[in-house]
């Protein structure tokens, strides 16, 4: 018995409208979400050109008026540094040892439960209410006074969130073959997370902090109550205030004349550099540990 072959039937004109409609809706959406960030962009570095230059690098903004010509952001540049810096030591360990019991020790346990729902909580808090928990606590309670390490906190608290979810979630793209096949070997569930689980997730873990770290980097309320702003270099994140980036932004554009502002245009490019810097960086190392690099 002999089978007839398949007839295929051509695609009716309703359908290619329909097709041709969504792919049309959907290249609008596109051109929507891409257009105001192109001109954010190009607004930005048009106006940040004029001033981003050696001494804007270079220097701070001690004993130069607002009025002034010179100064420039090299103060802000290192407390941005530093503080982003400190709020990646202190909030990575503990996001990606809370990501490894979520998935691999707190299946179905109730206090897994509990942090999960905190974790959920922390993401919505805004940014604010997390500089005025440590202005309260760390300032004024323990009367520690304004510093880097306070912004620092303030930071971390908005990064743990976004870094435990992300690993959370690479961690569990891990096949259980994985972890099986070692167990099966009698290795041990600690050294099979640290040896098979978390090198497998690495890229996307990475990728995570980056983002976190990015999202972190921009942000001015919670240092506004917890650095205060300060002309000067300050190289300890331990003792008095120290300026950031958002902050020398956020001063600059409160004075009203073309010189400060220009300084702040100026700040903004070099903020948002530094997030594409971040971002290449967490691109490069993907590609380095990507299985098809050796192809």
């Amino acid at each position: 018995m002999t089978m007839s072959p398949s007839v295929i039937t051509p695609v009716s004109f309703n359908r290619r409208l329909k097709n041709r409609v969504v792919q049309g809706l959907v290249w609008l959406a596109f051109i929507l979400a891409v257009i105001p960030l192109i001109s954010v962009i190009w607004l930005v570095v048009k106006n940040g050109l004029a001033r981003f230059d050696t001494e804007f690098l270079t220097h701070s903004m001690r004993n130069i008026g607002a009025r002034d010509a010179g100064g420039g952001a090299y103060h802000a540049i290192l407390g941005t540094l530093e503080q982003v810096g400190l709020a990646t030591l202190i909030s990575v360990p503990v996001g990606l040892l809370t990501a490894i019991y979520l998935v691999e020790y707190g299946q179905g346990r109730r206090l897994a439960r509990s942090i999960s729902f905190f974790v959920d909580v922390m993401t919505g808090i805004p940014s604010v209410v997390a500089g005025l928990f440590i202005l309260a606590f760390w300032v004024l309670v323990l009367g520690l006074g304004y510093s880097g390490f306070a912004g620092a906190l303030a930071l971390s608290i908005l990064m743990m969130p976004t870094v435990v979810r992300s690993t959370e979630e690479m961690l569990r793209l891990v096949p259980n073959e994985l972890r099986e096949a070692s167990y099966a070997l009698g290795v041990p569930k600690w050294k099979t997370i640290l040896r098979i689980v978390l090198p497998t997730a690495f890229t996307g873990i990475i990728t995570g902090i980056m983002l976190a770290i990015a999202r972190v980097a921009g942000e001015t309320a919670p240092l506004l109550l917890t650095v205060f702003i300060t002309d000067s270099i300050n190289t300890d994140p331990f003792t008095g205030p120290q300026m950031g980036l958002p902050l020398y932004i956020f001063d600059q554009m409160g004075r009203p004349n073309d010189t400060a502002i220009d300084r702040a245009w100026a700040g903004a490019l070099t903020l948002i550099l530094f997030v594409m810097l971040l971002n290449l960086a967490a691109r490069i190392i993907a590609w380095w540990r990507s299985p098809a690099k050796g192809r």
